[in-house]
């Protein structure tokens, strides 16, 4: 199937039962790796053996693409300070009815708890001022209770999308497309787009370079060149073994944690490595970028630079095995 319709492979647990099942399945890769004459069929073939995986622990893979429901869930403490303001609401509402004369048995029995502890009596002259001190108190609580949750959910934003680029900067960039936050009118046209960069990336372009070209190249030709590079299927291991686990994969939706666990392809990666860098070309599956419209909020339409009235910014993600 073409690659962006593959299935989005998911975040498994690092569990010492889907390491067993990685491990198992590793050995097999052997007899299709052997046969494997690039890097697509090599990579075909380790997407197979990970969505193998996925479905034999019995992780939940999406229907079709690659689009993910987010959870909509509040969290716990936003609930609860939420709530503690609803309370102090009501009973503001309450105190405030009170002052104003009603007298009925259900709002005098909630001012008497409302000043529960305290050695304020309702029959005390100065009753009024009290009850104009327990609203202003109240105020300035649920004014304190509303900055607490603004900045509870600005350091949480915060955290999820710093955590979220380390792990897959493409979802990163697709939640920051945010179309009710852009106030500049209507989305540029697509073709319109398309067609701006693609005259900016694809179009062939003679330079004509100055003459600080040839001062560097005659700087330059004392410079012994550099010994012919050799891939090892070490090289390859190293590579990977530094590399993230989950960190946004590319086109081919092939996460790190597949070639680390999957160490029987690294043999085949580096000798198609080596012949592709003695032929000097790579296939699209390395050199395809993704491309993200993401809408600009309003702090940034006045800050940065702006493409079609300063409504779309664009991020392009190049990502690469």
């Amino acid at each position: 199937m073409p690659l962006e319709n593959r299935p989005r492979l998911p975040r498994i647990p690092l569990s010492k039962r889907n390491r067993a099942v990685v491990r198992a399945l590793n050995p097999m890769l052997v007899t299709y790796l052997e046969d494997s004459r690039d890097f697509c069929e090599t990579d075909s073939i380790l997407f197979g053996a990970a969505l193998a995986v996925c479905r034999i622990i019995g992780a939940k893979l999406p229907a079709a693409g690659r689009a993910t429901q987010k959870s909509s869930a509040i969290p716990a403490w936003r609930k609860r300070i939420e709530d503690r303001i609803a309370k102090a609401r009501a009973l503001i509402g309450r105190l405030t009815s009170f002052r104003s004369g009603n007298n009925r048995p259900r709002i005098v029995r909630t001012v008497r708890m409302a000043f529960a502890g305290t050695n304020v009596s309702l029959s005390q002259p100065d009753i009024t001022q009290k009850l104009t001190e327990r609203i202003d108190d109240l105020k300035q609580r649920i004014a304190a209770w509303g900055k607490r949750i603004r900045r509870y959910s600005e350091r949480s934003r915060r955290f999820n999308q710093n955590r979220l680029f380390q792990s897959d900067q493409k979802r990163l960039y697709k939640s920051l497309e945010r179309p009710e936050v852009c106030g500049a009118g209507p989305g540029p046209n697509q073709a319109d787009t398309v067609a701006f960069w693609r005259g900016l990336w694809s179009e062939p372009v003679n330079h004509s370079e100055g003459p600080w070209m040839e001062v560097v190249a005659s700087q330059s030709a004392s410079v012994m060149p550099m010994d012919p590079v050799t891939i090892t299927p070490e090289d390859v291991a190293e590579a990977v073994r530094r590399a993230p686990n989950w960190k946004s994969p590319g086109l081919d939706g092939l996460h790190h944690y597949w070639l680390k666990g999957f160490v029987v392809c690294h043999a085949v990666l580096a000798r198609q490595f080596q012949e592709a860098l003695d032929q000097k070309s790579l296939p699209s599956l390395f050199t395809t970028g993704i491309t993200h419209l993401v809408p600009k909020d309003q702090g940034m339409a006045e800050s940065a630079y702006g493409l079609f009235d300063g409504t779309f910014v664009l991020l392009n993600e190049v990502k690469l095995m």
